[in-house]
């Protein structure tokens, strides 16, 4: 088989035979609107859509031809160019927290550098996260990203090897969605607080009703810059993002994945209070903070994303993309509760997945008392009746039809009734 020898190839050259993204042991080959097909010509229904950016499906034709366009006009220049200036101008427009922005190539890029302007803002040192939350790559981002071992907050846990011990000093770790643990935290050590990151939605956790807005107005009490990790729910949720489904503003947030189209692009966005501390001129040496980066703003992205960005301002687009997601969730449960299995179907219509577990869930803590074995054994089944998904999230795509939905429903059902078989 065509792919096993391409594994091969790659254990010889890459750690673990990976990119570190996926599982080393499929190979894609290609995509077109919602599939994708692996290097053995194995058709999926793509949940997966390259960790959330192909939010219209792969290869849109519209999007296709703006960036051929661009491709004879020039790749990057590592200077202004007239596109990233106007997907700027559109974030502005969008994002209610953004008054200005400056661009990354990553979303951890952008969190770590939303961290770093917290502090050059504040003059401020430590970091509240929340445990479980993913802020990318960063030393900071991963304290308690995902902790084998649970201590007490606000303690901080290393998740990788070669961080230093001071980062974990830097941070303080808090459960999501428990409001009154986070005041009694904001407030005791208010005056070294730089900043509160936070997923407005954590992994797939929806925020308790009133959580978020308790951190806005803690984080106001006191001049706390207020960070929304928007990275997956930016332009996903609403044109908005979650600010506007959630209603509650940031002082800055961190965008990518569809606003660069499925190339890379990211951007820390926010008030022009804090931005300002990009601009050497405004603040001086003691508060500027130096960032650059090869790609960033390059113009093959910025107009991947405003075409994308375009395309969902048309009409019914969100109301299509929330209700084939729920169609998703609803079938996804009731095949579950007809099995028998024990589960919560947790998260947002655009972005859920299936937790094994009779028990409610509010943070990460809950998510560990499911049952992880039955949920890798689910999407074992899944994948080998043409459903191609992460481990932990489902992401739904525009281009999916309704032969799709029905397919996925079918295999749904399948891997349920498969999970009485072990």
């Amino acid at each position: 088989m065509k792919q096993q020898s391409i594994i091969e190839r790659a254990k010889k050259v890459l750690p673990a035979g990976s990119f570190g993204n996926f599982e080393a042991g499929v190979i894609i080959r290609e995509g077109q609107g919602s599939r994708v097909w692996d290097e053995d010509g194995n058709e999926f229904i793509d949940y997966l859509i390259g960790s959330g950016p192909m939010i219209l499906g792969h290869g849109d034709p519209e999007v296709i031809e703006a960036v051929t366009e661009q491709l004879a006009k020039g790749m990057t220049f590592f200077a202004n160019n007239e596109r990233g200036i106007e997907l700027a101008e559109e974030i502005c427009r969008a994002v209610a927290c953004a008054e200005q922005v400056r661009y990354v190539s990553s979303g951890g890029e952008a969190d770590m550098y939303a961290m770093r302007l917290a502090r050059a803002y504040t003059g401020r040192d430590k970091i509240v996260k929340f445990e479980g939350g993913y802020h990318g790559m960063s030393a900071e981002a991963q304290m308690s990203l995902a902790p084998e071992k649970l201590i007490n907050f606000p303690a901080a846990v290393p998740d990788s090897a070669g961080i230093p011990s001071s980062v974990r000093d830097s941070m303080l770790i808090a459960p999501y969605n428990d409001s009154h643990f986070v005041e009694s935290l904001i407030t005791q050590h208010a005056a070294e607080i730089a900043a509160v990151i936070v997923e407005p939605l954590q992994r797939i956790i929806p925020p308790a009703p009133g959580f978020l807005e308790t951190l806005r107005s803690l984080c106001t009490q006191h001049d706390i810059p207020l960070i929304f990790d928007e990275v997956v729910t930016g332009f996903r949720f609403d044109y908005g993002g979650a600010q506007e489904t959630y209603g509650v503003v940031p002082d800055l947030c961190t965008l990518g994945k569809v606003t660069g189209g499925g190339f890379p692009s990211a951007a820390v966005a926010g008030r022009a209070e804090l931005m300002a501390h990009f601009d050497k001129a405004q603040v001086g040496s003691e508060g500027f903070l130096m960032q650059l980066g090869t790609l960033s703003g390059n113009p093959v992205a910025a107009v991947a994303g405003l075409k994308t960005m375009e395309i969902l301002r048309r009409p019914g687009q969100y109301d299509k993309l929330r209700a084939n997601g729920q169609y998703l969730m609803d079938a996804l449960s009731r095949c579950l509760e007809a099995n028998g299995h024990a589960h919560q179907v947790v998260g947002h219509p655009t972005l859920f997945e299936a937790v094994f577990t009779d028990k409610p869930i509010s943070d990460y803590r809950d998510v560990l008392t499911a049952d992880r074995a039955k949920a890798a054994r689910f999407n074992e089944l899944l994948r080998e009746n043409g459903i191609f998904k992460g481990a932990g999230k489902t992401y739904v795509s525009l281009a999916l039809t309704e032969e799709d939905l029905e397919l996925t429903a079918r295999a749904f059902n399948t891997a349920a009734e498969g999970l009485h078989d072990g």
